[in-house]
């Protein structure tokens, strides 16, 4: 499996980085950060990273393709620890997380949260006392957290439209095709010299999604 012997009785890790959208707010967010902490923190704790997975989804969906494959790949391969940055990563729910972390646990692979400075498996690759009392806590704190939000904002939005405030988009707010045309000329630009999606992002400081579409409608 590795080609450096120095590695052969190194434990192995994987990291797992999510932004909390796929949108302009993932672009803004973006998983780098995420990848060069944990990389870090697997330097210092002299682990292997073998695998890094990336993924732009919301928290709140049910849907995180990347995670349940990250997971497979660290059951497949017997490796020793994911390296996620914190909690939330996990699952959006503490019901999510209970139950991500039952399945890390039975296949006695560790979990470590930089966010929280918490591992499950103690050395002996059992679970260990404090752990798990903690990630029930912080999730189900989290979780409060949202559904406080979330009833906050839908009581904000009923009394605006209560008041006579309209939902939605403003008359005239689309963008015509001439309109995107000037606005993102650099962008389809290095799109018709056939960048990458993600490089043409990058380039451009415009989010992956938007280069996505604008590739979809202009039909590059």
């Amino acid at each position: 499996m590795f080609n450096d012997l120095s590695k052969i009785n190194m434990k192995t890790a994987v990291i797992y980085s999510r932004t909390s959208s796929s949108g302009y707010q993932a672009h803004r967010q973006d998983t780098t950060r995420q990848v060069k902490d944990l990389r870090a923190y697997a330097d210092y704790a002299q682990m292997d990273v073998v695998k890094v997975y990336e993924e732009n989804v919301s928290g709140a969906s049910k849907q995180k393709p990347t995670l349940v494959e990250a997971i497979d790949y660290c059951k497949r391969e017997h490796v020793d620890m994911l390296l996620v940055s914190e909690l939330s990563r996990v699952g959006r729910n503490a019901f999510e997380v209970l139950a991500t972390v039952k399945e890390l646990v039975d296949n006695k692979i560790n979990l470590f949260m930089q966010k929280e400075q918490l591992t499950l498996l103690d050395e002996k690759g059992e679970p260990t006392l404090f752990a798990p009392i903690m990630i029930a806590t912080l999730s189900t704190c989290a979780q409060l957290e949202r559904d406080s939000i979330s009833f906050r904002l839908n009581s904000g939005r009923k009394q605006y439209v209560e008041n006579g405030g309209q939902l939605g988009r403003k008359k005239g707010s689309v963008k015509t095709r001439e309109q995107k045309e000037k606005e993102y000329k650099e962008v389809l630009t290095y799109l018709r010299k056939d960048y990458s999606i993600r490089i043409t992002a990058k380039l451009t400081n415009v989010s992956v999604a938007t280069v996505q579409r604008l590739k979809t409608e202009f039909e590059l």
